[in-house]
């Protein structure tokens, strides 16, 4: 359930961070185990979290702010980052068959 505070368009918008993605599906494409799938997710979600809290700390607009008065909602991004790498991996497999 979410907080009052928090809209569902919010949490929404950080499963679909720019960054998030593109290193997600960057990384799970390139795995080749299913382990590896975690990792490129841990990897998404750091590179997510660190380049949208220097995009919101110089004062810029982004799709999923990170700073002391937003939600960071790293449940969502953890998620997302799980979904967006192991749905690259299963794509590749896919595309050596």
């Amino acid at each position: 359930m979410t907080p009052p505070s928090v809209p569902l368009a919010v949490w929404l918008l950080a499963a679909f961070d720019p960054v998030l993605i593109a290193v997600a599906v960057w990384l799970g494409w390139k795995a080749d185990q299913l382990g590896k799938v975690f990792i490129a997710a841990i990897a998404a979600l750091g590179a997510s979290v660190l380049v949208s809290w220097a995009i919101t700390g110089i004062g810029l607009p982004w799709i999923a702010p990170v700073s002391a008065q937003a939600p960071t909602l790293f449940p969502v991004r953890v998620i997302a980052a799980l979904l967006w790498a192991g749905g690259a991996y299963a794509a590749r497999r896919m595309a050596k068959r």
